[in-house]
């Protein structure tokens, strides 16, 4: 499996760009694909499912191009969008069957397809229930096994995780990483604990464009030595914000602990202490929102 990215650039109406020059290459495995609101991971999913044409740069899946001849991805692609869908007063057998439908797989097939998915996201038992009374994990377990039919070697899932409780979240997370073996999957999300506790390569995006594309680690070795652990007051902490990028703070008897992400040490008091995958994140966007000022 290869999925190849090059210069990748969609333009909308006026001088709106969804995606800048955007390349990376990747084979099997979790790409978590990490920015803010408006970053460009959805117009990016979207050209790679075959939906939105790019107005420049290519898409090669397995040496074929996926922009001329989009039908061989189609094949080999699951697509959970950001929004699914589902006709409510269908039951989970009943929807499921329509989808295979629609992807052009046979009655046989389709059938120990479905039997197979249904025990994969935890459906059996709710397999006669109609979609409408369905709650928001639960509706993604469906959009999930839909993306499945296929058995499709590349599967893209934009925000899933997004309304989901807890216990949910961390149950798709697990799904997720349980798909993955051997297949390419392209999670899409600004969580950054969904892409942490799944992906082994990151992208991270901010205004159309890579900022950066590696394993977690070598994320994380770009903060190490620049984050800092600080307790100040509460009428501290407007000013704090002001000097430094606070990465998160939690309250104690003593005051705000807060984490500061710096290159230099924020105050005598401040003590040095291990990078977590957020403040690669924040210590990223926050470079290059000041880049772009």
């Amino acid at each position: 499996m290869n999925l190849d990215i090059r210069n990748l650039s969609k333009q909308y109406s006026g001088n709106v760009w969804g995606l800048c020059d955007f390349s990376l290459q990747a084979q099997s495995g979790i790409i978590g694909l990490l920015g803010p609101n408006g970053a460009g991971k959805s117009t990016l999913m979207r050209i790679l499912a075959t939906i939105t044409r790019p107005t420049f740069g290519t898409v090669s899946w397995n040496g074929l191009d996926a922009l001329t001849n989009p039908r061989a991805l189609r094949a080999e692609l699951g697509y959970l969008p950001q929004e699914f869908g589902v006709y409510p007063n269908l039951n989970v057998v009943e929807f499921l069957n329509y989808m295979a439908a629609l992807k052009g797989l046979g009655t046989s097939v389709s059938r120990r397809r479905i039997d197979e998915l249904l025990v994969t996201v935890n459906l059996l038992d709710a397999r006669k229930r109609p979609l409408g009374g369905f709650s928001g994990g639960m509706k993604q377990r469906v959009g999930i096994a839909q993306a499945l039919l296929n058995d499709p070697k590349l599967l893209i899932v934009d925000e899933p995780t997004v309304g989901l409780d807890p216990e949910e979240r961390v149950r798709f997370r697990n799904l997720l990483t349980d798909l993955s073996g051997d297949r390419l999957v392209i999670l899409s999300t600004h969580i950054v604990s969904d892409v942490e506790a799944t992906a082994n390569k990151i992208a991270l995006m901010a205004q159309g464009r890579l900022l950066a594309f590696a394993t977690p680690e070598d994320l994380l070795s770009t903060v190490r030595g620049k984050v800092w652990s600080w307790t100040i007051t509460s009428k501290a902490l407007t000013k704090a914000r002001e000097n430094f990028l606070v990465s998160s703070m939690i309250r104690t008897p003593n005051g705000l602990a807060v984490r500061i992400v710096s290159t230099t040490k924020p105050a005598p008091d401040a003590t040095p202490t291990e990078p977590i995958l957020e403040d690669a994140y924040l210590f990223a966007i926050s470079a290059d929102r000041s880049i772009s000022l």
